[in-house]
């Protein structure tokens, strides 16, 4: 689908690295040309990942870090940038979540979401973003939210709190620091399970398939499908592509989301006697 040096010059810096979609990423953005940085807290899968990397011929490079934190986020990319040099791309996709009803929840809970989630990427783009207007070169970010981003949902009231705000960051943003050169974007994915995801969101069989049934589809999204949009959107090829969210959930959002959607459950036999029910002459 992509030149393999599509992304030949870009340096990228992912959050949340190490595993699932992160991981992800790293090896579709390393396949195109692209050196790579990942930063996470676990050393152990950071260190498997890089050495995963660079087994596959991509430049890697890692340093252990918590996005809660913007004095380790500042030590971590002075390092990196130290040993492979300067980043030209951000993508946050650090993220915490799980599902919940709000009154089980502690206050506790509720900030270990919208710390990573919310304050992890606004301090990452911070940090990154002030390198780049100091060094008059320009960058882009691309975060990662979520398709209920823009509406909300119920159980999972912390993350829709946090992406909506990543999300409101990634449009503000887009408006501010155009004049700088630094372009945000922003994917919204739907159901792409990832193991430390799934085991929070659905770690049952029955709302797995719940959340299956959902998508016009019927089945989840791959990781390559995510990540050939991913190297899209950070490449020179969406350079005018600035504040949007992309989704990419197999039409689920909005077949929830219609009124009538419920009525893909019934049967051909159901919609014969409603087309009969429908077409009686009116007395």
């Amino acid at each position: 689908m992509f030149s393999p040096d599509l992304l030949k010059n870009r340096n990228i810096l992912i959050t949340g690295g190490a595993t699932g979609l992160g991981r992800s990423m790293a090896f579709k953005f390393g396949s195109l040309g692209a050196s790579i940085g990942i930063m996470s807290r676990n050393e152990q899968r950071l260190t498997a990942t890089v050495d995963d990397l660079k087994k596959a011929g991509i430049e890697a490079t890692y340093h252990v870090a918590d996005v809660r934190n913007p004095d380790e986020i500042h030590s971590a990319v002075d390092a990196m940038e130290k040993e492979s040099g300067e980043f030209n791309t951000l993508v946050n996709n650090a993220a915490g979540n799980f599902i919940s009803p709000v009154e089980y929840l502690s206050p506790n809970a509720v900030d270990s979401i919208l710390n990573i989630v919310l304050h992890g990427t606004f301090y990452c783009t911070l940090d990154l973003g002030k390198r780049w207007i100091e060094r008059k070169n320009g960058g882009t970010v691309l975060n990662i939210v979520t398709t209920y981003a823009t509406t909300g949902s119920a159980y999972v009231a912390p993350s829709a709190a946090a992406k909506g705000g990543v999300l409101a960051l990634t449009r503000s943003l887009a408006s501010e620091w155009a004049k700088y050169g630094i372009r945000h974007v922003a994917i919204a994915p739907g159901a792409f399970p990832t193991e430390g995801a799934w085991s929070r969101l659905a770690p049952t069989k029955e709302l797995s398939d719940r959340m299956l049934e959902r998508i016009p589809f019927k089945r989840f999204g791959t990781h390559d499908e995510l990540t050939d949009l991913a190297a899209f959107l950070i490449s020179d090829g969406a350079s005018f592509i600035n504040g949007e969210a992309v989704v990419i959930d197999g039409g689920e959002a909005i077949s929830n989301a219609s009124q009538f959607g419920f009525l893909s459950s019934l049967s051909e036999e159901d919609w014969k006697s409603i087309r009969e029910l429908t077409r009686k002459p009116k007395s």
